[in-house]
């Protein structure tokens, strides 16, 4: 099943540019199938154009730092046969190119030895840059969950954007990138091993429960020792910050009762953050408690009532 599109699509933000099937030449010996003939003009009168491989350069604003060598042989494979379907977008640097996305083709390009390839010249400044870099990545190959939180953090800091302003130019909701953000607090260790799927989002989520980096990296190490689920690495952070919270330093005493952040609890806590998109604090003692949704200002509490339904007149 196909992937729908986020926020403005791609197309949109290139200038209504369009992927079409390259053109077949006129001549009854067909071309080649790495060096198809491309039409002269798409979407808006930007041309199609080919350039020496040699003179593109990555970008440094591109937010995929993994490319799978297996992945990447299947493609270039893909280019041998039928060739590069959909051109590369570039931008002129001096005397050379950068690209704004198709790192995949470039690379699988350069696998196979190809000397030119077809790219779209496009004009833009590096806040547009970053962004198609980051959507072309939403839509057509999702980065690791690190890739995008750091993607979205370099966008938000960057160009001084809020978590709102950066989820509407992704087409994600705010929730989204405030969860992504939030693995950026892990030590590098578990940040490692959830970019290379050792570890899932859902334990990082159960991870961050811990306040302290050496009771995170101690989980991470658990669960991968012993290779536990979401649930049981519920309960083994429960035991941790019990064991936390009756520990000398916090100032309790050994006949003291530290009061346990129940996993389950902490589970629940986190889904209402990624609901509401805010800072939820959510105490609970045998069936009473409260629940504390913050706010920043008129408008953001104006999007937290209109979540539960309730619009302000």
């Amino acid at each position: 099943m196909a992937k729908p599109a986020l926020g403005r699509g791609l197309g949109a933000l290139l200038g209504g540019i369009t992927s079409r099937e390259p053109t077949a030449p006129a001549s009854p010996t067909p071309a080649p199938a790495a060096t198809p003939s491309w039409p002269t003009v798409v979407g808006n009168q930007e041309r199609i154009q080919r350039i020496a491989l040699k003179r593109i350069h990555p970008c440094p604003f591109q937010p995929r730092k993994d490319f799978s060598e297996e992945a990447l042989r299947e493609l270039a494979d893909s280019i041998k046969e039928q060739g590069i379907v959909q051109p590369l977008i570039v931008r002129a640097k001096g005397n050379e190119f950068e690209l704004i996305a198709g790192e995949r083709r470039w690379r699988a390009a350069q696998l196979i030895g190809l000397s030119e390839v077809p790219v779209i010249l496009k004009e833009a400044d590096d806040r547009s840059v970053l962004e198609l870099a980051l959507i072309e990545n939403l839509q057509r190959e999702n980065l690791n969950p690190l890739e995008e939180a750091l993607g979205y953090a370099q966008l938000i800091e960057q160009f001084q954007l809020t978590q709102e302003m950066a989820a509407t130019k992704v087409g994600k909701s705010r929730a989204v990138v405030a969860n992504g953000l939030r693995l950026l607090k892990l030590p590098a260790e578990i940040q490692n091993y959830i970019r290379d799927g050792r570890l899932s989002v859902g334990h990082a989520k159960v991870i961050l429960g811990l306040t302290r980096s050496e009771d995170q990296k101690l989980a991470g190490q658990r669960i991968l020792k012993d290779g536990l689920s979401v649930r049981q690495t519920e309960d083994l952070v429960a035991r941790l910050q019990n064991r936390t919270a009756g520990s000398p330093e916090t100032g309790s005493t050994r006949n003291s009762a530290p009061v346990v952040r129940d996993a389950h609890i902490a589970d629940l806590e986190t889904r209402l953050q990624e609901r509401f998109g805010a800072k939820v604090q959510l105490r609970y003692r045998q069936g009473k408690g409260a629940l504390e949704i913050r706010f920043f200002n008129d408008d953001d509490l104006s999007r937290v009532l209109e979540i539960v339904g309730i619009k302000l007149d």
